[in-house]
């Protein structure tokens, strides 16, 4: 099926047509060793599909590989990995041969990764995610700013008079974060314009003219009531009702736009919208909106407020940016409301926003509309893909960019194809966070599970390899997206597939870096017909044992 050329982002033609909605069916004696093996290190015998995770601290760091007595190259995909440890934690790395050449550093694979052109305005761009990350941080830490007047109004907020859903044509006062950190609030004064089962418009008295239609209103009402609301719930969970009101607020706020400046929305992107936890975080609501609010920003042709954004181009964004932000919105009910426990980590619940885009998309049935939802989780993922190595999974809540978004929605999507479609409920109806959550509800060790993930990153589906079952996507199938996408567009897309191993003799590995929380480095290791057998040894600077602090591990499968 073909798809429209109908999104920008970061310069990246969303819509593509590589972008398609798929389901798919699912050894001699060994040469010299480096002193510090010692007599100790891993014997490894693999065939062809199998690997091994190894832990460096249960000997030496050293692993042996056999000699290769087939007429046929052997080919190893050696992944110096770190399988969890504290989001945001690194530690130094090397990776090296009993004979090492020169060192080939992280910093200089990294140039081979692709420089994508930038500069186009985006929904999803820096700025965006690190006000995301900023706000999953407050939530976590349960941190708020007073909410003080910083612009309009009388500094109070009326409330509903009455339980039950907003009358169109009424009128109500909202608390607005008027700048990123949320320090100050804009009192903004809006209109109930469209009104439906479980979603209520609002739109800010003051947007600019021309603004969306009551039709372009009645139909984003339609798509939220009657698709993504029931979508989102079904998928994550209930959302509370605090305030009695029956509905989910979407507040249209000429304030959202004003939250990146027309300079920087050219550079870094602009926020289409959000959730804010104290919104209805228990014990302090009341300071705030006290209910389940949605903010979205408005339609500026002229670019008044910030850089311009068309009628057409906030009909296009705001439903991606609701989906997204409504799984926020559960995931935060689910765990602080209901279990009375932390918020999640920042990683899993962005993967799990991003999982929410993705399914969004596939519930339409049609390549136009798969693109529009998906293609953010695509791009961000080509951007993890192609720098593993300086792009950790688990994240401090504080920081992130597009390439850590794209590792949390991979590993969500992986571990969604691996453990089943209610996963993402159980992660979220749960007390529990982070890591342990995602150990708890899959029933196998974190380090298990992110070590299988990072393999399937390559071999999932590997022209000429047949992969396990538990080291492969079913959803996607990455090699083909990420090839259509560069035929069409090798600008934006200059690699087939964005993940390039580093290829060595494996006799001569010596790589040298940081391992950062839940990722690493890949290494396709080869060796020749006939080859003796060699020794790998994983270490930290000076050849002392790798830090306990980033789980460290030598993940290896025998490709060939």
């Amino acid at each position: 099926m073909a798809l429209d050329k109908s999104i920008t982002r970061l310069g990246v033609t969303a819509g593509l047509a590589g972008l398609v909605l798929t389901s798919a069916c699912s050894s001699s004696s060994a040469g010299p060793r480096l002193p510090s093996c010692g007599a100790h290190g891993t014997q490894l015998i693999l065939a062809v599909a199998q690997y091994n995770s190894i832990d460096p601290a249960t000997d030496s760091g050293c692993v042996t590989f056999p000699a290769n007595t087939s007429p046929d190259t052997a080919e190893y995909l050696v992944l110096p990995w770190s399988a969890g440890g504290t989001p945001g934690s690194s530690t130094p790395f090397t990776l090296q041969s009993a004979t090492p050449q020169a060192v080939i550093a992280m910093q200089q694979i990294a140039q081979l990764a692709p420089a994508l052109s930038g500069g186009a305005r985006s929904a999803q761009g820096p700025v965006a995610v690190a006000f995301d990350r900023f706000l999953r941080e407050s939530a976590h830490a349960g941190r708020y700013s007073s909410p003080a007047r910083s612009a309009g109004g009388d500094g109070s907020v009326s409330r509903a008079s009455l339980a039950g859903p907003p009358t169109v044509g009424s009128l109500r006062t909202f608390k607005v974060c008027a700048n990123t950190a949320c320090s100050s609030f804009d009192n903004v004064g809006a209109v109930a314009r469209s009104v439906g089962a479980h979603i209520a418009i609002y739109v800010d008295t003051l947007a600019p003219s021309p603004g969306l239609t009551a039709s372009d209103l009645d139909s984003l009402k339609g798509v939220f009531d009657t698709r993504l609301y029931p979508l989102d719930t079904l998928t994550f969970g209930h959302v509370s009702d605090i305030d009695s009101n029956t509905v989910v607020i979407v507040l249209m706020t000429n304030t959202v736009n004003k939250l990146v400046s027309k300079a920087r929305c050219t550079s870094s992107g602009y926020i289409a919208g959000f959730f804010f936890p104290a919104d209805v975080a228990p014990g302090i609501s009341t300071n705030y909106n006290n209910g389940e609010i949605f903010y979205s920003i408005v339609a500026d042709s002229n670019a008044t407020l910030s850089c311009a954004h068309k009628p057409s181009d906030v009909n296009n964004v705001t439903p991606v940016t609701f989906t997204h932000e409504f799984q926020h919105m559960i995931n935060f009910v689910e765990h602080v409301l209901v279990k009375n426990a932390n918020s999640e980590e920042g990683w899993l619940d962005e993967g799990l926003s991003k999982y929410a885009e993705e399914i969004a998309g596939r519930s339409f049935g049609d390549n136009a509309h798969f693109s529009q939802f998906a293609i953010g989780d695509v791009y961000d993922a080509y951007q993890y893909l192609a720098a593993t190595g300086t792009s950790p999974l688990l994240i401090p809540e504080d920081t992130g960019s597009l390439a850590e978004v794209g590792a949390s929605w991979l590993f969500t999507r992986y571990i969604v194809d691996q453990f089943g479609d209610s996963l993402p409920g159980r992660l979220i109806r749960t007390s529990l966070t982070g890591a342990e959550n995602v150990q708890a509800q899959t029933g196998q060790s974190f380090a298990q599970t992110v070590s299988r993930w990072a393999l399937a990153n390559w071999v999932s589906d590997l022209p000429g390899f047949s992969a396990p079952s538990e080291l492969q996507y079913t959803a996607w199938h990455f090699r083909s997206t990420y090839s259509n996408l560069h035929s069409q567009d090798p600008t934006d897309s200059p690699l087939a597939y964005p993940l390039v191993p580093t290829f060595s003799a494996g006799n001569a590995v010596n790589l040298s870096g940081k391992l950062w929380s839940g990722s690493g480095e890949y290494v396709r290791a080869v060796q020749a017909p006939n080859g003796a057998a060699f020794t790998l040894h994983l270490s930290a600077a000076g050849g002392t044992a790798v830090s306990p602090a980033v789980i460290p591990r030598l993940v290896v499968l025998r490709v060939r």
